[in-house]
């Protein structure tokens, strides 16, 4: 057989395995769990998932490898490692597609984007192996190869049960709101207008510092005061939630893993709104803007439970007083 007529032969394998595992991933991603009858053995789920990760890691190098140097695979062999890929990845899905929704939704949108991103690593590699003169090794490949052996490298960190999932979404949020505070704090730490050495030599005949739409004002930074008040309290209310969860959280139950998916639902609500707030707080400043943002701060502050009825009474009372204080200096000479 001709080089060029195993080319072709070997190409239509890989074709076809592309197509099949964009389909496999697409599934995944809309696709809904399995119904749970009864009890889930997490634990059992966990060992058959990481076996299922480790094999097509496997597969992915036998592939890579096999596309690396010539001679290219035979149309035969070619078949077999596009069949043998192709049946982990199904393998992989299948055992995803075990997890019920019961065992906890955060937990099931970690497994499935961990799950989702090894596919994606496989579809990319076959595609590039397409791409690539198919008798080299191209750094493409070697950097798409890597992608899938990351992916894969992750499932044995990836939370264990719905706590563990609740816990990391949590600490991103907690992670974001802490930017968001660290920025404005750096840029309360510049000058009071950084741009007063460029602009006032471009204005002829006008009034000197025309260009109020590149600094705080006073009014504004007296503003920005009960905001960070507020940005603050918001994080507090995370971190306190946080340490309430780890300490007291229960996922024995369905009904125990689904108040923590509420509490998600209700906490991401949170973070973008802060960082909603943190940037209509620069300049120029929209006040009715900052406004609306810290009312939504106001009552996304409800997530925390009676058990933890004293704090949660003090960062109400935090948050009350940077909203009044914010919205009494909004309003001053308006």
């Amino acid at each position: 057989m001709s080089a060029d007529n195993r080319v072709g032969d070997v190409s239509v394998s890989l074709r076809n395995l592309l197509n099949s595992v964009q389909c496999v991933r697409d599934r995944v991603r809309d696709g809904e769990s399995n119904k749970s009858d009864g009890e889930f053995d997490l634990s059992n789920f966990w060992d058959t998932l990481n076996q299922a990760v480790k094999v097509v890691s496997q597969e992915a190098t036998k592939l890579s490898l096999a596309f690396s140097n010539p001679p290219l695979p035979s149309q035969q062999d070619g078949e077999k490692l596009a069949d043998s890929i192709l049946n982990s990845v199904l393998t992989l899905s299948t055992v995803y597609y075990w997890l019920p929704k019961s065992q906890g939704i955060t937990l099931r949108r970690q497994v499935r984007d961990a799950t989702v991103q090894v596919l994606d690593g496989v579809a990319q590699l076959v595609e590039v192996i397409l791409s690539s003169p198919l008798q080299s090794l191209s750094q493409d490949q070697l950097t798409s190869t890597g992608s899938v052996w990351s992916a894969c490298d992750q499932f044995p960190q990836l939370p264990q049960d719905n706590k563990e999932a609740v816990l990391v979404v949590l600490s991103a949020q907690i992670g974001v709101i802490k930017d968001a505070i660290e920025e404005i704090e750096q840029a309360l730490s510049e000058p009071l207008d950084p741009f007063s050495d460029v602009l006032d030599d471009d204005l002829e005949g006008e009034e000197p510092r025309g260009n109020q739409d590149t600094y705080w004002s006073d009014k504004d930074r007296r503003v920005i005061g009960p905001s960070q008040g507020l940005m603050k309290a918001s994080s507090a209310c995370l971190r306190k939630l946080t340490s309430a969860i780890r300490a007291n959280a229960d996922v024995a139950t369905s009904q125990n893993r689904s108040q923590l998916d509420d509490l998600v639902d209700i906490t991401k609500e949170l973070s973008p709104g802060i960082d909603d707030l943190a940037l209509c707080l620069y300049p120029p400043m929209d006040y009715s803007s900052v406004e609306e943002h810290v009312r939504h701060a106001r009552t996304s502050s409800h997530v925390c439970g009676e058990s933890q009825l004293t704090w949660v009474q003090f960062l109400e009372g935090a948050v009350d007083h940077n909203l009044q204080k914010t919205k009494d200096i909004i309003q001053q000479d308006s």
